[in-house]
């Protein structure tokens, strides 16, 4: 089936085609990683797409590091959705639970007692720069190299941002209590 899709604005459907061009690839990249299978990764990115198109009036600036977190966000969630009807099929049914492993593991003593909401804050608390690096590294398991073209910046340069966020969060788990000098490695 061939889907056409009906733009209220030449802006929207520019913004649209700037990032179906620009993160097609990464999209397929990560549809790929999570699903293994080429086939499945393209109905995968073709649905992330079809729901970025539904959200296209959440994406204000289509090059920002926000935007590029969630285009990979949308594409992270199908590729999921998939598996576990994938593996429900396959297996009977399974919970999508136990298919999902814990991507962010900064200090698991000290990530074992916040709840969600703590560690968004904290994520919230590093710059956009760390932030973006740091989100796309642990929450959606990009390599460097990966992250560093999704951001136009070098795999260098993504090393020291990931370096300085780890730093950073731990500086704030300890000012929070949640961490002390024993469980830093």
């Amino acid at each position: 089936m061939l889907l056409t899709f009906t733009f209220a604005s030449g802006e929207d459907q520019d913004k649209f085609e700037f990032i179906y061009n620009k993160y097609k690839n990464l999209c397929l990249k990560k549809a790929y990683s999570i699903l293994g299978d080429y086939m499945l990764a393209e109905d995968a990115v073709s649905e992330a797409y079809l729901r970025v198109y539904k959200n296209l009036h959440k994406i204000e600036d289509v090059a920002s590091n926000r935007s590029i977190a969630f285009l990979v966000t949308i594409t992270k969630n199908v590729s999921l959705t998939l598996l576990a009807k994938q593996k429900g099929q396959a297996d009977g049914y399974e919970p999508l639970e136990e298919t999902i492993e814990d991507d962010v593991d900064l200090e698991g003593d000290a990530i074992a007692r916040l709840d969600a909401q703590n560690i968004f804050g904290i994520i919230e608390e590093l710059s956009e720069e760390l932030r973006s690096v740091f989100v796309l590294k642990y929450a959606h398991d990009l390599s460097h190299k990966e992250i560093g073209k999704a951001l136009g910046i070098s795999e260098n340069n993504v090393t020291v941002r990931l370096h300085r966020a780890r730093k950073k969060m731990i500086s704030i788990l300890k000012e929070g209590g949640y961490l002390d000098e024993d469980a830093i490695r």
